[in-house]
């Protein structure tokens, strides 16, 4: 019986040194691709993608980061292939498994990407479901390293908005490699109670959920935010607008984070809802950085999961 494939489907899968590891590698490979060191270990790899949401970074990054490896890629999107029909996922993550050699997956259910994982031969990679956005986090937390330090220990991490997938992963990443978590959520809003429950326990240092944002962000070294109406939730706009106006990130808000607090977003951004204008192309911002270290990070979990580093 071969080893089991790496599968990563959301942060609590990975330990802390794991994690650790990829953040640490993903720094490196950012300093290799801007020497223009050629490092193309993947040669002869497929990574396949299978997207029913729709993605500018995340499909972007994820191919740029397999071809610069040396790889090749193949995009699906789901009305291409007979699951549209109703061929079963643990049929099809077996035949992909005989044409693949990692599989990367952004859909609605998190039962879809798990139940692709438990019939797949090789590994397959959340990226994003309703309930996870795993490797996002990641990025985001190297963006922070480089900015702040690799000990995130002494930092105060503020999430403001809605409880969503991206809230989830920062509650595990915060409960998992350690640091402070403070969600400003709207009643209603909070992140899923069994992930905030489960954190709580292994974590060293708070995570707490509050509505006031101010609190949130009182003396924040971080301040992250995302759209008030995720993907599928078209239809909740205009009440969510309404309900989340109070948790505007703009220059007011700042105001009582440090000084020289930096502020993120996995984008797209909708300016003067979530965030000002002035606040993402300010100072404090950082979500260009942001942005382009999914590719590094890419690498460094494509490396991991296939196996390939030299």
């Amino acid at each position: 019986m071969g080893k089991r494939p790496k599968h990563y489907l959301q942060v609590a899968d990975l330990s802390r040194e794991e994690l650790l590891a990829l953040l640490d590698r993903a720094l490196e490979l950012k300093k290799m691709q801007k020497s223009k060191v050629e490092y193309m270990p993947a040669r002869g790899k497929v990574l396949g993608m299978l997207f029913e949401k729709a993605s500018t970074r995340t499909r972007i990054s994820f191919e740029a980061a397999m071809y610069q490896l040396g790889g090749s890629v193949s995009f699906m999107a789901r009305r291409d292939l007979q699951l549209e029909r109703g061929e079963p996922l643990k049929d099809t993550a077996r035949v992909l498994s005989r044409y693949l050699d990692c599989l990367v997956v952004r859909t609605f259910g998190q039962h879809i990407v798990e139940e692709l994982a438990r019939w797949s031969d090789i590994p397959v990679i959340n990226g994003l479901t309703d309930s996870h956005h795993p490797c996002q986090i990641l990025s985001d937390v190297m963006t922070v390293m480089e900015v702040k330090g690799k000990d995130l220990s002494g930092l105060k991490v503020a999430w403001i908005g809605d409880g969503n997938n991206m809230a989830q992963s920062w509650i595990q990443a915060a409960s998992r490699i350690g640091f402070p978590l403070y969600l400003a959520c709207p009643a209603g809003y909070r992140p899923d109670e069994n992930i905030l429950e489960r954190a709580r326990e292994e974590a060293t240092f708070p995570i707490e959920v509050v509505e006031d944002p101010m609190e949130a962000v009182r003396d924040a070294d971080v301040i992250n935010t995302d759209v008030w109406a995720s993907m599928g939730q078209e239809d909740e706009a205009m009440e969510r607008k309404k309900v989340f106006a109070p948790y505007q990130v703009n220059r007011e808000l700042l105001r009582h984070a440090k000084r020289d607090c930096i502020v993120l977003h996995c984008l797209p951004a909708h300016r003067e809802e979530e965030i000002t204008e002035e606040v993402l192309e300010g100072e404090h911002s950082v979500v260009w950085d942001q942005a382009e270290n999914k590719m590094h990070i890419h690498k460094a979990v494509l490396e991991w999961a296939l196996g390939i580093r030299d």
